[in-house]
Order: structure tokens, then C-alpha cells, then sequence
């Protein structure tokens, strides 16, 4: 049996020597690895070896196995090599380095940073669609119809033969541009069941004049908690966390009572640092957080009284401003390479 391993290795370097298409390669490395390939033979022969040359036979078909995986590897890059300078045509030479490198927008850097951050206290990224309907965007969030404080938060409409079944609802409504992340908390809560420990970043729209604070188009990031028992000392302890990896340990943080249709108790959330330009040592207002409402808990099917949450949220074009000293939110969307060019590791 031991003369086999090399054999395999050698058989399927000849096989793949004729192998010029991925459709090819993936059928000579199922004739070895796949479920049915000549490895899979070996492993059912080791069964009847004896005991006492099970564990030399068995390493050695794992060392055969790790070096045809290295062949493949191999032949699969030279492969995609091979497409690439098909597409790309004989006068570029895509080995070339290149003159210069890319960097992240300011904004996906701030975003990376956040995320990264929560990471570390085991919050994970949960991404939803942009365009949403009324009831994920405003209903399930407490927010009815005759709500005020949608209008705050207005966005805008797609009207016309653009409608959808609302199963909730039992009815048509719009598709809209989400004017908040939080229908990402709430997809996320009716696919999964608690404990849940989610950050929601990505893009917003909102019916805003265009001026040095305000875009019709912008960034946010929430977080959503769900567990037994969670109370406002949870809340706070991972913002003063967050803040103080991103700001620096002489960031200080503090609430105050507010208002949000999903969330009670609701809080703005200040922060102040010694040293930040013309902004050292004043509060300065940076997100919104609370307790998850009852109501938001009912309509995706959680019990209120077994379940417990808190939820916040804050602008990710406010930070990077506060943050990269940016005194007008238009220059992150102009593309001014002079701009962005400051920004660049």
C-alpha cells in the first residue's frame, strides 16, 4: 500500500498537465479528492489495516493528501494567471508593481475602526438591504403612521407599481430608502433567537438640505443587545469601552434623558476630551441610546418580559469629522483627490 502515495502525487501531475479550463481542473480534483476519488479509496482500505499499522498508514495518506491539495493549489493559481492575461491582453504585464497604491475612504477607515472595536467584545457585523418598506424602516420601530417623529426622519419614496406584500401587515405598502440601520436590528431579530450582539453599519438616506452638517445621503453604525437582564449599566460600560478605544483613555462620556420612539429609557450620549482643538473639554453630542421599548420586542416576536436589550447608535460621518478635525460633511462625498489624499497610510 505504501508505494501507492507517491504514485497518486505523480498520476495527478500528469492529469493536470492537460488541463487548461476550470471545469477540467475540477474534475481531476474530484477523481482524487472528492468524495468519491482515490483518497477517499485510501481511507476505506486503512480500516482494514492492523492495529498496529493503522497510525503509520494513516500519516502517510495525510501527508499524500496534504501534498495533491498543494498540486491543485497550484495549478488552480496558474489557471486564474493564465485567464487573467487572456483578459487583460499581451501588452500588460500584470507582475509589474504598480506606481501607486489605494487607500481607504476616510469614512470606510472610520467604519473598519468601529467595527474592529466592537469586535473585540464579541459584537458581530450584520448588513441589511438599503432599500426597505415602511414597516421594517418605521412600524416595527414603534413609529405608526401618525407618529411625529417620523418626521424627523423622513426619506424618500419609490411610488408607482414598486410595492410589496407586507405579511405582517396583511397589506401593500412602499419600498423607501431606509433613513436608519435599525431595520437591520429588526431582520436580524425575526431570523435569530436571543442572545443577540450585533453592530449595523452602512448607508442612510434621509430627506436633509445639502449644507456643511447635513446630507440627504450618510453613514451610520448601531448596535443592538438582547439578552436576560441587560440593564443600563451594560450599555454604558461598552460605550465608555468604544469611546475610549477609539477617542483615547481621557475620554469621558455622559447621558442624558431623551426621547426615542423605540427605545426606553432613551439618552443622549456626550463625550468631552482634554484635548481636542477649539472643542477641549465641552461635551459634545455624539449618539443616541436606550433600552429596547416593549413594542419593538412584540412585533418580532419576543417575549418583553423574558427578554431585555439595549440599542444605540451614532453618525459615522460625525466622528470621522470630530475625529480628522473635518468642518463640512460635503468633502467626504466630492471625491477631491486632495482631500482624500490626507487620509491615506
Amino acid at each position: 500500500m505504501d508505494h501507492n502515495f507517491e504514485e497518486l502525487v505523480e498520476q495527478a501531475k500528469v492529469h493536470l498537465g492537460g488541463v487548461s479550463t476550470h471545469a477540467g481542473f475540477e474534475k481531476v480534483k474530484a477523481d482524487f479528492l472528492g468524495p468519491s476519488g482515490k483518497i477517499k479509496t485510501l481511507l476505506t482500505m486503512l480500516a482494514s489495516a492492523s492495529k498496529e499499522e493503522k497510525p503509520r498508514l494513516g500519516k502517510l495518506v495525510n501527508n499524500c493528501k496534504a501534498c495533491l491539495e498543494g498540486v491543485f493549489a497550484e495549478k488552480l493559481s496558474a489557471l486564474e494567471d493564465s485567464e487573467l492575461l487572456d483578459v487583460l491582453g499581451p501588452e500588460i504585464d500584470p507582475s509589474m508593481p504598480i506606481a501607486k497604491r489605494g487607500a481607504l475612504h476616510p469614512l470606510s477607515a472610520m467604519q473598519e475602526a468601529m467595527a474592529e472595536i466592537f469586535h473585540r467584545i464579541g459584537f458581530t457585523v450584520a448588513l441589511g438591504p438599503e432599500v426597505e418598506t415602511v414597516w421594517y424602516c418605521y412600524d416595527a420601530l414603534n413609529m405608526d403612521e401618525s407618529h411625529p417623529a417620523r418626521d424627523a426622519i423622513d426619506t424618500l419614496y419609490f411610488h408607482g407599481d414598486l410595492r410589496v406584500k407586507n405579511v405582517a401587515k396583511h397589506g401593500d405598502e412602499d419600498y423607501i430608502l431606509r433613513s436608519q440601520t435599525s431595520t437591520v436590528q429588526i431582520r436580524t431579530m425575526l431570523a435569530e433567537k436571543p442572545p443577540l450582539r450585533i453592530i449595523s453599519p452602512g448607508r442612510t438616506f434621509r430627506r436633509d438640505t445639502m449644507d456643511a452638517t447635513h446630507s440627504a445621503n450618510f453613514h451610520q453604525c448601531e448596535g443592538l443587545v438582547v439578552d436576560e437582564n441587560i440593564s443600563v449599566v451594560d450599555l454604558k460600560s461598552v460605550l465608555d469601552f468604544f469611546f475610549k478605544e477609539l477617542l483615547g483613555e481621557k475620554c469621558e462620556i455622559r447621558f442624558r434623558p431623551s426621547f426615542f420612539p423605540f427605545t426606553e429609557p432613551s439618552f443622549e450620549m456626550d463625550f468631552r476630551l482634554p484635548s481636542m482643538g477649539k472643542l477641549s473639554g465641552q461635551w459634545v453630542e455624539v449618539a443616541g441610546c436606550g433600552m429596547v421599548h416593549s413594542k419593538v420586542f412584540s412585533a418580532v416576536g419576543y417575549d418583553p418580559n423574558m427578554w431585555s436589550g439595549y440599542a444605540f447608535g451614532f453618525g459615522i460621518e460625525r466622528l470621522a469629522m470630530l475625529m480628522y478635525g473635518v468642518d463640512d460633511i460635503r468633502l467626504f462625498y466630492q471625491n477631491d483627490a486632495r482631500f482624500l489624499r490626507q487620509f491615506a497610510a
